[in-house]
């Protein structure tokens, strides 16, 4: 059942999550801990849980002896090799207690614009949901290049809700809402919910962050909130601290309501990666 209001979120049949490096790297690596109790409470009431999870880069940065995020794609690379490993292995690790497996799903750009390996993919995840595994995507920072790059876990997120066809999408974040203006600006006010098709452009959400850890920003999340939307899947953006509120259905975040009337997808063909009327995101 999709998610018309935040409210059925905790009866959806299937919802997916996504969270940004800062939130579970460096000085927050300790809050995956809660993150997973959020998830398998969700995972216990019967619901299809997928994690769309940054951070393998930023994981595997101290192990590579970086202090700081690397600009060359080889040492990306290198460091989302090291991270990956170590950051499902601390998924998997708080997943024990609850007696859930992870299942590791790697993709880039080109496997969701090309029929066979799009296909594959989905048939992979149903697979995994059947079989009560929670699958944890990221991209595959190994093997992407800058040309090819989802340019952010956000809009990577929508995708994979969009081809899985998931009922509700949360984008976790550090603030608690979407505000009409940056948080700390004067006069900015919090955004409870934002109907289909209304217009946002007296808001301003600012541009990509790019920091130490991972890139992203309230642009990104709101941009793959409204493509999640138009594809008939309510989507919020809230804070990662408030995600056991989230999936329970309390008045928390700022809630996208999705398209009543979507078009229909047989997924033959390339997933739209932009919500109609947005312009293709940057990339990193």
């Amino acid at each position: 059942m999709t998610a018309a209001r935040r409210s059925e979120l905790p009866g959806v049949r299937r919802v997916v999550v996504k969270v940004g490096s800062s939130s579970i790297s460096g000085e927050n690596a300790a809050k995956i801990q809660p993150l997973v109790a959020a998830l398998a409470a969700a995972h216990g009431r019967g619901t299809e849980v997928v994690l769309v999870s940054s951070g393998a880069i930023a994981t595997g940065m101290p192990y590579l002896e970086l202090t700081s995020r690397p600009t060359d794609l080889a040492t990306q690379q290198a460091a989302a090799a090291v991270g990956q490993n170590v950051l499902i292995y601390r998924y998997q690790a708080a997943l024990r207690e609850y007696a859930i497996v992870a299942g590791q799903v790697l993709l880039t750009a080109g496997d969701l614009e090309n029929r066979t390996p799009r296909l594959n993919a989905r048939r992979a995840m149903e697979r995994l949901l059947g079989l009560r595994i929670l699958p944890i995507v990221n991209e595959n920072d190994t093997v992407a290049t800058h040309e090819i790059r989802f340019g952010d876990n956000d809009r990577l997120a929508a995708l994979v809700a969009k081809l899985i066809r998931a009922d509700a999408l949360v984008l976790l974040s550090d603030i608690d809402c979407l505000y009409t203006a940056p948080p700390d600006q004067p006069g900015a006010k919090p955004i409870d919910a934002v109907g289909w098709g209304e217009d946002l452009t007296g808001f301003e959400f600012g541009s990509v962050v790019v920091n130490s850890v991972g890139t992203g920003g309230a642009a990104t999340k709101v941009s793959a909130a409204r493509l999640a939307a138009a594809s008939g899947i309510g989507a919020m953006v809230t804070h990662a601290d408030l995600l056991a509120q989230a999936l329970a259905g309390t008045r928390v975040g700022t809630w996208f309501e999705p398209n009543p009337a979507p078009p229909d997808s047989t997924l033959t063909g390339a997933l739209r990666m932009t919500a109609p009327g947005q312009a293709p995101a940057q990339s990193r």
